[in-house]
């Protein structure tokens, strides 16, 4: 039979299809092997999904037991285009008046003309504060403590260029720009930072006279305009004057900081700063809490579900530990806060239980509750031990959950043995089944060869018995 292998030619026997369909008897628990390992990687994942969302009501409740979690504040500015603000968490609601007199300026300079080259010397810069005279040859200058200066070599071939790329590269607290004009090239300097402990000061040694030296602080005529003097920002705060380095005042209002935007351009303005409760942010965290324990809720109700009606049942249906895990959530939610507040349970303040589980807020009986935060934040976080608080009790349940010999590892461990297990089940049935097939194939060919010698020696006697008929006639 050209259709088959040898095996069988001499039996007759359509060997390959025979022993073929024994082999796919043999191999038939693998059917439901491959079924088990695909529920079970279902569940690995599913199991992943659920960890994910525990975690994320895990961080919703942190915002609710944390301290600065109920500290939230707003802050306004009546005209924000000249005073900005903004105020740290758990600032006491305050008002006040800030009027900025002047902005906090960097120094700059501008040297004497210098044409060709200045000589070989040392340039030395410092930072440190001027006096009232200002930078200059009337100005007295207070090094900075701990001193801070830099010192620039000139060679002898250096073109101001040349100096000002070296300043540049010395990070000395300033920067170097060359102005050319009429008169020859200007070295201009400025600051890096404002404030008047960031004013600089240039002093030379060496170089040709009426060279390196006219690049001096002391060697420019301030009265000609080629210096700008460092200067603190100063403000008046309820007509109190404050000062700054920068145009940011961090340190003037407890928990506040306002920054100085720009100067109107007459005169100045006084702009009102405000900072009140936030119940915004409140409301907020407490959404997202109940919002996040819906979604864990949500996914293992339907995944425990039997479907009646389709006769379908979810993936964890029957699984006591997706059911224990949704059970010890419920709990919680549901419990009675041990805090000494007014408020005990979610339903005090307007977060009810759905059929099924899920949470739904009562937005006009919770923006009630928010009028007494410190009661709120109570029920939440608890007032005498952390874990007294409803948010606090998710958060401790939800950690031990979480952590590496919690629930998710255990059951991740145990699911990853079942898995492991059945691929060594299935690695027997195949190799059973191909055992099978090579008993069988030698069984057959073994019976091929004796049928092929039966045929053989069936057809010699049938050949000699009609010869001997044929010679009985004659």
């Amino acid at each position: 039979m050209a259709s088959i292998s040898s095996i069988g030619v001499g039996s007759g026997l359509d060997v390959k299809s025979i022993v073929s369909q024994l082999v796919e008897l043999e191999k038939r628990p693998l059917q439901k092997l491959e079924l088990q390992a695909a529920t079970v990687n279902a569940k690995i994942s599913a199991f992943g999904q659920v960890k994910s969302l525990v975690s994320t009501l895990s961080d919703a409740a942190s915002k609710l037991t944390s301290v600065t979690g109920w500290n939230g504040v707003t802050t306004s500015s009546s005209s924000s285009e000249f005073v900005s603000a903004t105020a740290v968490g758990g600032t006491l609601p305050t008002s006040f008046s800030v009027e900025v007199t002047q902005l906090a300026k960097a120094q700059s300079t501008a040297s004497n003309s210098i044409s060709g080259i200045v000589g070989s010397g040392t340039m030395t810069i410092a930072l440190g504060k001027w006096d009232a005279a200002g930078p200059g040859a009337s100005g007295a200058f207070t090094g900075n403590t701990p001193a801070s200066s830099v010192d620039i070599t000139v060679s002898a071939t250096d073109t101001v260029a040349d100096i000002a790329s070296k300043i540049n590269g010395a990070n000395a607290g300033v920067t170097a720009t060359i102005l050319t004009d009429a008169s020859g090239q200007r070295l201009l300097l400025s600051g890096k930072n404002t404030g008047e402990t960031a004013g600089f000061n240039v002093t030379t040694t060496g170089g040709t006279p009426g060279g390196l030296d006219r690049l001096a602080t002391t060697a420019i005529d301030a009265t000609a305009g080629a210096v700008q003097a460092a200067a603190n920002a100063t403000a008046k705060v309820n007509g109190l004057t404050v000062t700054s380095s920068t145009n940011t005042f961090a340190n003037t209002v407890a928990g506040v900081t306002f920054k100085a935007e720009k100067m109107p351009e007459t005169g100045t303005k006084t702009v009102q700063i405000n900072v009140t409760k936030d119940n915004s942010a409140v409301k907020a965290n407490i959404t997202a809490f109940v919002d996040a324990y819906n979604a864990v809720n949500s996914y293992l109700s339907e995944a425990t579900k039997y479907d009646a009606a389709t006769k379908q049942a979810g993936l964890f249906q029957g699984d006591s530990t997706a059911v224990s895990l949704q059970n010890s959530l419920r709990a919680v939610m549901q419990s009675t806060s041990k805090g000494s507040g007014v408020y005990k349970t979610l339903s005090d303040i307007g977060v009810g239980v759905q059929r099924g589980g899920n949470l739904e807020i009562d937005s006009a009986k919770l923006s009630a509750a928010l009028e007494n935060p410190d009661e709120l934040k109570k029920m939440f976080r608890g007032s005498d031990a952390v874990a007294s608080g409803i948010a606090a009790g998710i958060k401790s349940l939800a950690t031990d959950m979480l952590s590496t010999d919690g629930f998710f590892k255990t059951k991740d461990t145990s699911l990853q043995l079942s898995l492991k297990r059945n691929s060594q089940d299935q690695d027997r049935v195949k190799e059973k089944a191909n055992t099978l097939e090579n008993r069988l194939n030698a069984r057959y060919s073994a019976l091929d060869s004796k049928m092929a010698t039966l045929n053989a020696l069936n057809s010699y006697v049938s050949q000699q018995v009609t010869a001997w008929n044929k010679q009985g006639s004659n």
